[in-house]
C-alpha cells in the first residue's frame, strides 16, 4: 500500500501543472517573482491563495514576501476576474466628461456593482481606474485591451452588446 502523503503530493502536482510549467519557464528563480506572478495571473485571471502558497514553497521564499508583492502592485488580483476587463477612467478629465454615466451603464447592463465587480458568468470585470493616460480623449475606457476615447454611453453599450453576442456565438 502506498503512502497517502505521496498521493497527496501527486494530486497537488497535477493540480498545479500549469504553475510548474511557468516556474520552469522562469528557471524557478525567486528574483523573477513578479514575472512569475504575471504569468500565473494570465493563466488563472487572478492569483488564488493555494497557488501563492505553492509558489512560495517552490521558490523557497517566505509566503509573506509573495503576498507583499501581490498586495503592493495594483496589477495583481486576489479575486477572480472575468474573461474581459473593462477599465473606465475616472480621473479628473474623464470625471468632468461624465465617466460616471459609463460606470452606471456597465453596472446596469452586466448586473454588477462596486462590491461585486465581476459578472455572474465570469465574462466581465469592471474596474474604475484613476487614469488611463489619455486625458485628451476623455472620457476613456479600455475594454478587453482596446482603448475607446471620447466614449459615450450609446457607443459603450454597443461595444458591450457586440461582445456578449460574439461570446454567445462562441459557446454555441
Amino acid at each position: 500500500m502506498g503512502c497517502a502523503c505521496i498521493d497527496a503530493r501527486s494530486t497537488q502536482t497535477r493540480q498545479f501543472l500549469k504553475v510548474n510549467e511557468i516556474l520552469q519557464r522562469f528557471d524557478r528563480n525567486p528574483r523573477r517573482l513578479i514575472a512569475i506572478l504575471q504569468a500565473v495571473q494570465d493563466e488563472y485571471r487572478y492569483l488564488p491563495e493555494p497557488v501563492l502558497n505553492y509558489l512560495a514553497t517552490s521558490l523557497g521564499i517566505p509566503r509573506a514576501r509573495v503576498y507583499g508583492v501581490v498586495t503592493f502592485y495594483a496589477h495583481f488580483s486576489l479575486q477572480p476576474k472575468g474573461k474581459y476587463i473593462i477599465r473606465i477612467c475616472d480621473g479628473t478629465a474623464c470625471h468632468v466628461n461624465n465617466s460616471q454615466a459609463l460606470l452606471d451603464l456597465v453596472r446596469d447592463k452586466l448586473g454588477i456593482d462596486e462590491e461585486k465587480p465581476t459578472s455572474e458568468d465570469m465574462l466581465f470585470t469592471l474596474e474604475r481606474v484613476s487614469c488611463i493616460g489619455a486625458c485628451g480623449l476623455a472620457p476613456v475606457a479600455v475594454v478587453a485591451d482596446r482603448v475607446y476615447g471620447q466614449l459615450g454611453v450609446q457607443k459603450l453599450g454597443e461595444v458591450l452588446e457586440e461582445m456578449v453576442r460574439a461570446e454567445k456565438e462562441r459557446r454555441t
